[in-house]
């Protein structure tokens, strides 16, 4: 008993220790020591990184050297290594010429001069692009510690702002109003004021090691990193008070680029909660939680009252016309159970409907296990990346489902053209989405932009769509095809039966359309964040309440699609295929028409390419939500129909 004991003691200390020594891979912690203290797991360096610079202004990001900005005096410092989820979202992270040196405060500390020539022309090309970037308030976002720095400042409510990106400079007149309300007033609505000299503090919390660990006694972690952008002019080598104010017919323009840092000891913080305060500061990061609480208590409330609303009244329909098939009068059929015969007819297009399913079935479980991975912690802000990685990867990985499901419902509909379909479910919808990824990449690459996918990234793509994806699909086809075709639980009548008049609220279009609405009105709260998050560049990490709202618009998709379909059935419209997936499918253009709203509400792109490039997205993302709620909506409706018609006698 007392070895039994020991042993698990044992145990749950090596488990314990382990667990403290287990980091998500490039999340581990850094220990840094002074320049005097020389250990090689303990580097004195803090390396300061840039990344690509954008602006809520446009949607084309650019390159930190695309603006003459100061880079590192050696070329042979390397950028770290980028995963795909970062190549797509065009991240660029590279090294840069800041020297910090762990615990050795800098003051006034010079790093380049630029000087332009206006009247050359490259020296010219060269500061127009850096006065655009100011124009379209474009921001820097700089790494340090794999944590970005961020920029404070107050606000009109006398609140405190923090950004995770800080501005270029300030014009007057321009988008670029918050960096000049924050130099203060009496500006030239003539001149431009670059940010040429930063205030970094660095925060660190001191580190004695875990479990005996031997650690130097002035090690430390570091757990904040603050910037404060200023616009000065220099005599020599020092700062002045004036503000570096240079006008629009300058001919002759030198900009010199400087920066302090200092290192602040802080015992209150530990390096595994450092990103708590940028979440928290972060813009709507207190969201309006009763609004959302109330849309979800709403949803609940009107999917309890359909189900129990379908449930009463199924079961009435069922018992009544098994009732009548004990009567004499069993002949006089009425009702959804009049279409028996022709409620599992074949729709037209069965194969491209069978293709959309098998195209939202690997959607389906790409968005759901993502989903999981990220309430994990798993694909959290501070693994840059992961979330795009993880999703591509998955979707190159859930071929096999795609093509079992195009198989297996293509064969249901009596299909036969099987090769046809194997084919198109591997490369039809992968193909529209691909197709268009390529147009808007190559807008981007015409532009120069760093979001522009390198022409190896694009090969590499090719190859895991042509070399997993494609070969997944194959397999899955073939076992699709091999499994014998589903089973009905009725027999279809040879000769079509005639559909009566239909009212205005079961044809078709007004029964899409209001179909819908309900899973929209799930999404839209949470639809604002994710686009804020998207397009102007704020951090999303409430992964925990979008697989809530993801489980709810399973639910409203179903309910809402069954519902219709059963008022569809009841005025002997059998026509039930299409409009299951088309019903909930049209909450993407519900999803479109809030994208374009939140377009001129909320965002002020300016020019036609941002603007060809936002829309461009916009129809992608749409693309696949359509195809993913319109597969909910299907199986969820196939789900019904079989259900209530196998449990009814028919002769």
């Amino acid at each position: 008993m007392y070895c039994q004991l020991s042993s698990v003691v044992f145990a749950l200390a090596v488990i314990f220790r382990v667990s403290l020594a287990f980091y998500l891979p490039g999340l581990a912690p850094v220990n840094y020591c002074p320049d005097s203290i020389i250990q090689d797991d303990c580097p004195s360096v803090v390396k300061v990184y840039v990344n690509r610079l954008n602006s809520v202004d446009s949607v084309i990001p650019y390159e930190y050297s695309s603006f003459d900005l100061c880079l590192p005096e050696s070329s042979d410092e390397k950028s770290p290594v980028e995963n795909l989820g970062q190549v797509v979202f065009g991240e660029r992270i590279r090294p840069s010429g800041y020297k910090l040196i762990f615990k050795k405060n800098e003051t006034q500390k010079m790093l380049c001069t630029k000087k332009y020539e206006l009247k050359e022309a490259e020296q010219k090309k060269k500061y127009d692009f850096l006065k655009r970037g100011i124009d379209l308030n474009y921001q820097h976002h700089w790494i340090v510690d794999n944590m970005p720095i961020t920029w404070c400042y107050p606000t009109v409510n006398d609140g405190i702002f923090c950004s995770t990106g800080f501005p270029m400079g300030c014009k007057p007149g321009s988008k670029s109003k918050d960096a000049c309300n924050y130099l203060g007033g009496g500006l030239t609505d003539t001149s431009y004021y670059p940010f040429n000299h930063v205030d970094i503090v660095i925060e660190y919390h001191p580190y004695t090691g875990d479990w005996g660990q031997q650690v130097p006694q002035q090690a430390g972690r570091l757990v904040r990193a603050k910037i404060t952008p200023r616009s000065v002019e220099h005599d020599g080598e020092k700062l002045t008070d004036k503000l570096l104010e240079i006008p629009v017919s300058a001919t002759s323009v030198t900009i010199k680029y400087s920066y302090s840092v200092t290192f602040q000891e802080n015992t209150n913080v530990r390096w595994s909660s450092r990103w708590d305060h940028l979440l928290e500061s972060m813009p709507h990061a207190n969201i309006q939680w009763f609004s959302i609480l109330n849309s979800v208590v709403i949803v609940f409330f009107l999917s309890g009252m359909i189900a129990m609303i379908m449930l009463r009244t199924l079961h009435k329909d069922i018992a009544r016309y098994n009732q009548m098939d004990d009567s004499e009068d069993a002949q006089e059929e009425f009702g959804w159970k009049l279409v028996h015969g022709d409620v599992f007819r074949p729709p037209r297009y069965g194969m491209l409907l069978s293709l959309l399913l098998g195209s939202g079935v690997q959607m389906f479980f790409m968005t759901l296990i993502t989903l999981v991975f990220a309430c994990l912690g798993f694909l959290s802000p501070a693994n840059r990346g992961s979330l795009m990685t993880c999703a591509m990867v998955l979707y190159v990985c859930l071929g096999t489902p795609a093509g079992y499901v195009s198989a297996r419902i293509y064969k249901m509909f009596g299909g036969e053209k099987w090769k046809s379909n194997v084919l198109l479910s591997a490369f039809l919808c992968p193909g529209i989405v691909f197709g268009i990824f390529f147009l808007l990449n190559l807008v981007l690459w015409v532009m120069g932009s760093s979001a522009a996918i390198p022409f190896g990234t694009l090969v590499a793509l090719l190859a895991l769509w042509f070399c997993i994806s494609v070969p997944l699909t194959f397999v899955g086809a073939y076992f699709g095809f091999k499994k014998q075709p589903i089973e009905h639980p009725v027999r279809t009548n040879q000769i079509p039966r005639q559909i009566p008049e239909q009212s205005f609220y079961i044809r078709p279009l007004p029964g899409i359309i209001m179909g819908g609405v309900l899973p929209f009105g799930c999404i839209f709260i949470q639809l604002f964040f994710i686009l804020n998050s998207i397009w102007s560049h704020q951090m999303y990490y409430m992964f925990g309440f979008l697989f809530l709202v993801f489980i709810i618009l399973i639910v409203t998709c179903s309910e809402t699609t069954i519902l219709l379909c059963y008022f569809h059935l009841c005025s002997e419209n059998y026509h039930w295929w299409w409009r299951s997936f088309l019903t909930s499918g049209f909450t993407a253009v519900y999803f479109f028409m809030y994208s374009v709203h939140f377009y001129v509400t909320k965002l002020e792109i300016e020019g036609a390419v941002s603007t060809f490039l936002f829309f461009g997205y916009t129809s992608l993302m749409t693309f696949l939500f359509f195809i993913l709620t319109g597969t909910i909506g299907f199986f969820a409706c196939f789900w019904f129909v079989t259900k209530i018609y196998s449990v009814v006698k028919v002769d």
